[in-house]
């Protein structure tokens, strides 16, 4: 079976950054991924996290994986 070529997940990346005051430049500094890495992840086209990006993300961003990411309906 396929890999599905769309998916419901969403990213609030650009939520949290603003609630922060926080820039991707900034945010990329801090959790050590590159901004264009960021940007793919912010724009809802990343097609895959590793746990220790998403660690890092909600360590900076004091949020939750749930804050971070969120499901869209069916």
């Amino acid at each position: 079976m396929g890999e599905p070529t769309e998916h419901r997940v969403t990213v609030h990346l650009d939520e949290l950054l603003t609630a922060r005051g926080m820039t991707l430049v900034e945010l990329s500094a801090r959790v050590g991924v590159t901004v264009a890495n960021l940007s793919v992840l912010k724009n809802g086209h990343a097609r895959a996290i590793r746990f220790s990006t998403l660690t890092a993300l909600c360590d900076v961003l004091d949020c939750t994986p749930g804050e971070l990411l969120g499901l869209d309906g069916p």
